[in-house]
């Protein structure tokens, strides 16, 4: 990837003592004290090496007169070469095509180093960073132009904060829901762009050139800030890429909405009539949830899902589709489906009867 970085780059009068995979490894080695790797202490890190590693590198070139060790004005030089070469001539805030490609080869390179990943199941999320420059003022100046206002959410039930900057994206290896093994979580693709953007639209393309790398794609898990968005720019492009979504309702979702021709509307699905009121109260566990917790909110949701409404056809053009009642389905037991009384009694049997209309 450093020769496809330097290839991009304009060729002077004379050579540049540093090339651009020793400015990557000088990048490495100051990041690995979990520090900023500014310039000055790339600079540092690089002239730091031993005598053979230095003059391996480049760091000590020879020149005519005599051998000359990188200056932090080098430095600088190659960087900014770099950063004209991957940026956009109107810079938006959004990583140029060039930039995200150097990106995804780069994160990809530290996954291959392993075996190949036993899951193709991924997790994706965002988050906030705050610029190192401060807001516009009143003029509108500001030394980052391309940072924008945006919310991020505070360790505090329901509380959210303003910042200025950017949201950094993240694609994650998770375990298969029924994976037999656990795997590495290693950060598979990343992708970083102004508070301005809607951060579910800038990771589309990221996921979709994993598909064209060949990288298998099973489900998807996203929480609530991706599933309240735009359907054609998030879900529908990554369903069409066979993608499996698993995500979370935004709480204005949740519950139930009403009816639909006698079934209740609750949770983006339908549900008998007869469902008791009880399982629609359930609300996602609380983070740090007890193994106990888990499996008690795990089987009411079960109980619930016995009342749901089965799918029986793909939707059409309009997004309708037919569905099945739950006693039909053999997921429950009501006496209005005398075939379904004939079913285990650890199927629930509703008290009530419905009146859904039936097409």
């Amino acid at each position: 990837m450093s020769a496809r970085i330097e290839a991009l780059l304009p060729i002077g009068v004379r050579p540049r003592q540093l090339q651009v995979r020793t400015l990557l490894l000088g990048m490495l080695i100051a990041l690995s004290d979990d520090r900023p790797a500014h310039l000055k202490r790339v600079h540092q890190a690089l002239i730091g090496l031993g005598e053979a590693d230095k003059r391996r590198l480049s760091v000590i070139a020879q020149w005519k007169s005599a051998p000359h060790e990188l200056t932090y004005r080098q430095v600088e030089r190659t960087f900014h070469l770099i950063v004209e070469a991957l940026g956009k001539e109107q810079p938006d805030g959004a990583p140029s095509q060039a930039l995200s490609e150097v990106m995804d080869a780069l994160i990809e390179a530290s996954v291959e180093v392993l075996p190949v990943p036993g899951s193709s199941s991924y997790a994706i999320d965002w988050s906030g960073y705050e610029s190192f420059a401060r807001p516009p003022r009143k003029d509108g100046r500001c030394a980052d132009a391309e940072a924008s206002w945006g919310h991020r959410n505070v360790n505090h039930p329901g509380r959210s904060e303003t910042f200025f900057g950017y949201y950094l994206q993240a694609a994650t290896i998770v375990k298969e829901e029924k994976g037999a093994c656990e795997v590495a979580e290693l950060v598979r693709r990343i992708t970083l762009s102004s508070a301005r953007h809607d951060p579910p639209k800038q990771i589309t393309p990221v996921i979709k050139r994993m598909h064209q790398d060949g990288i298998a794609l099973g489900d998807l898990l996203a929480d609530s800030g991706y599933s309240y968005r735009e359907d054609g720019s998030f879900a529908s492009p990554l369903r069409a890429l066979r993608a499996k979504l698993v995500m979370d309702l935004h709480p204005n979702d949740r519950g139930m909405k009403g009816t639909h021709e006698g079934a209740i509307i609750a949770n983006g699905a339908l549900y008998c009539p007869a469902t008791p009121k009880a399982l629609f109260e359930l609300s996602p566990l609380a983070p740090g949830a007890s193994d106990e917790q888990a499996k008690e909110h795990d089987r009411r949701c079960g109980e619930l899902h016995r009342y749901k409404l089965s799918a029986l056809t793909a939707s059409d053009e309009e997004g309708y589709r037919r569905v099945l009642c739950p006693a039909a389905a053999g997921k429950l037991r009501c006496p209005l489906r005398a075939s379904s009384m004939a079913l285990s009694h650890e199927r629930p049997t509703p008290l009530c009867q419905c009146r859904v209309r039936r097409s």
